[in-house]
C-alpha cells in the first residue's frame, strides 16, 4: 500500500484506531513528519493531540545511521541493535547524544514554548510516526511515555518495517501500521509526497487541530 501523503497514512490510522476501545485518548505526533499524520487521527477519534520529542543519534559523517535515541522526559540513551559495532565507547556515545540533547530542547521549545503536555496517566496515549524504519526512536519515546503511566500505550505509523513492528510490539502494548512490506528499504518510498515538514507547518497544524479537538468534544 502506497500513500498519496501524509494526510491520506493519518486517515486511513484513523479508521483502523476507530475499532479499538480507547479512554480518554491523547494523540502525541513525533515531530516533523509525524504531526500531519496526527492531526487526522486526533480530528477523528475526538482526541487531544500534541508533539512529543524524539532524536536519533546518528553516527558520525553518517548521520543517517542511527546508533543510539533520545526522548523528552527521559535521561536514557536508547541504543540501536546494531551500536557496539560501530567501535563507540559510551563516553563517545554520551558526547553524540548530548548535541542532540541540545536540538530537542530547541524542538520541545519550538512547538510547546512553556506549555507542558497533557497529562498522560491513565489514558490512553497514541505515539503516531509517518514511518518507522529501524524503530529507534519510537522505541526511545516509548520508553519515556511509558514512565508516564498511561492506560494503554499504541504506536501508530504509516509504514513500518516489519521487524521493527516485531521489536517495539514488545514495549508498545499496540502497534498499528497501516502497510508493513517485509522489503521495507525506506519510509519515503511509501508515500508520493514525501516532502519535509518544516517548524512552521507543525505549529500550524497543531493551531488549527485545537479548536476541530474542542467542537468535536462538544
Amino acid at each position: 500500500m502506497r500513500f498519496r501523503d501524509r494526510t491520506e497514512a493519518g486517515q486511513t490510522l484513523a479508521d483502523q484506531l476507530r475499532g479499538m476501545d480507547m479512554h480518554d485518548p491523547v494523540v502525541l505526533a513525533l515531530p516533523r513528519g509525524g504531526v500531519p499524520v496526527a492531526v487526522e487521527i486526533a480530528a477523528a477519534l475526538h482526541a487531544d493531540v500534541d508533539v512529543f520529542v524524539a532524536r536519533k543519534v546518528g553516527l558520525p559523517g553518517h548521520e543517517e545511521f542511527g546508533v543510539a535515541a533520545i526522548a523528552e522526559g527521559s535521561d536514557e540513551l536508547v541504543l540501536g541493535e546494531g551500536a557496539a559495532s560501530y567501535g563507540l565507547d559510551r563516553h563517545e556515545l554520551a558526547e553524540l547524544a548530548a548535541r542532540q540533547q541540545q536540538e530537542l530542547r530547541r524542538r520541545v521549545t519550538a512547538y510547546r514554548g512553556d506549555r507542558k503536555l497533557p497529562e498522560l496517566a491513565g489514558r490512553d496515549v497514541i505515539l503516531v510516526d509517518d514511518g518507522v524504519a529501524t524503530g529507534i526512536t519510537a522505541e526511545a519515546a516509548l520508553k519515556s511515555l511509558r514512565t508516564q503511566r498511561p492506560r494503554r500505550l499504541i504506536l501508530a505509523a504509516g509504514a513500518c518495517a516489519a521487524d521493527s513492528k516485531r521489536r517495539l510490539a514488545r514495549i508498545a502494548d499496540d502497534v498499528v501500521c497501516a502497510t508493513s512490506p517485509r522489503d521495507f528499504v525506506a519510509v519515503g518510498l511509501w508515500y508520493t509526497d514525501f516532502r519535509q515538514v518544516s517548524d512552521q507547518e507543525v505549529l500550524d497544524l497543531l493551531h488549527k487541530a485545537e479548536p476541530t479537538v474542542r467542537k468535536a468534544r462538544r
